[in-house]
């Protein structure tokens, strides 16, 4: 995780068109610092964020939306209910983002959130927030997993469509 400079604020506001509630740091950048994967608090004024990694590349953004727009999900979720060894992959990658996620949280987010009775909560939910891990909620979560941690569905997306090999500006 990195410290965002002041310059990345600014475009990080730039990209998401707000400054985010619950910004840790920069979890992946480009070469030039451009922000690509935000690190997230899990708990912000009382409520439960699950989500660790939030993409804020604009043009990751718009490629994924692409991809969301031909129908991937869905055929992701079919493959991943035909596919053993597909799905055992993405069951894993789901287990990696639960123990990724207590590993960064703040001590003090933590004893918070078992006060409010979040616990199950935080050990249930998965990639972006989902609870059912037989679903995609969306690419582009699972693209932001990916940049910092790697996974199955981004691995697949970039051999795919070559994300990897996307300029990113903003």
């Amino acid at each position: 995780m990195i410290k965002p400079t002041e310059q990345q604020l600014v475009m990080i506001e730039q990209q998401l068109g707000r400054f985010p509630r619950g910004l840790v740091g920069i979890a992946h950048q480009t070469a030039d610092g451009v922000p690509v994967v935000l690190q997230m608090r899990s708990l912000v004024d009382d409520q439960p964020f699950p989500t660790l990694y939030w993409l804020c590349s604009r043009d990751l953004h718009r490629a994924l939306a692409r991809i969301e727009d031909q129908g991937w999900v869905k055929a992701i979720e079919a493959e991943l209910a035909e596919n053993s060894d597909l799905h055992a992959a993405y069951q894993q990658d789901q287990r990696a983002y639960v123990e990724a996620r207590w590993q960064a949280m703040d001590s003090t987010d933590r004893a918070r959130i078992d006060e409010l009775g979040f616990l199950d909560l935080f050990n249930r939910y998965g990639i972006g927030g989902i609870a059912n891990w037989d679903k995609v909620r969306c690419l582009h979560m699972q693209y932001a997993q990916h940049l910092v941690m790697g996974n199955v569905i981004g691995r697949r997306l970039d051999a795919e469509f070559d994300l990897a090999g996307l300029a990113i500006q903003l």
